[in-house]
C-alpha cells in the first residue's frame, strides 16, 4: 500500500490552526469529510475521541497517527496535518507533537487499517523525512516530500 493512494493533495494541511488535541482531530476530521461525504464530520471526531480515551496515538519525536473506524467507506483515507508550534496531544515522551497522519478504515478492514498503520509508522521512523516535513513550504511542497518518500518503498 501506497500512502498516496489514501492521500489526496487536498487533504494536506500545512499550517494546522488547532491549539488542542479535540481541535487538531477536528480540524483533519473538516478536511477528510470535505472530500468524502460519507463520512459525517462530527461522528468522525467522536470516533478518533473515542480511540484517544484507550490511549494517545501520539508515539513521541512530535509524531501522532490518530486513527478509527467508519462505516460506509470504500476504503482506508488519510490526511495530514502539521502543527508549527506544536500541540500537547499526550505524547508517549511528553513532547509537543507537530506532525499528525489521520486513518480512517471501514469498520470491515483491520488488514488494510493495519497495513496503513504500519506503512505510516515506517515512513515516520526516518529522521530527515520528518525534518523535511517540518521545514517545508505550504501544503503542495509537504506532498511533494511525501511522494518522494512513498516512492522508495
Amino acid at each position: 500500500m501506497k500512502i498516496l493512494d489514501i492521500l489526496p493533495p487536498q487533504s494536506v494541511v500545512s499550517d494546522l490552526q488547532g491549539a488542542t488535541k479535540p481541535d487538531v482531530l477536528a480540524e483533519l476530521a473538516a478536511v477528510l469529510a470535505a472530500s468524502h461525504p460519507e463520512l459525517a464530520k462530527d461522528r468522525l471526531v467522536e470516533v478518533l475521541l473515542e480511540r484517544e480515551k484507550l490511549g494517545s496515538t501520539a508515539i513521541g519525536e512530535g509524531i501522532a497517527i490518530p486513527h478509527g473506524k467508519m462505516p460506509k467507506l470504500a476504503g482506508v483515507v488519510a490526511a495530514f496535518g502539521r502543527s508549527r508550534g506544536g500541540v500537547d496531544f499526550q505524547s508517549l515522551d511528553g513532547g509537543p507533537t507537530q506532525l499528525f497522519f489521520l486513518l480512517v478504515a471501514p469498520e470491515d478492514a483491520s488488514g488494510a487499517h493495519l497495513k496503513a498503520l504500519a506503512r505510516v509508522s515506517r515512513l515516520l521512523r526516518d529522521k530527515e523525512f520528518r525534518r523535511r516535513l517540518l521545514e517545508a513550504e505550504g501544503a503542495e511542497r509537504i506532498y511533494g516530500i511525501i511522494q518522494q518518500e512513498d516512492d522508495k518503498y
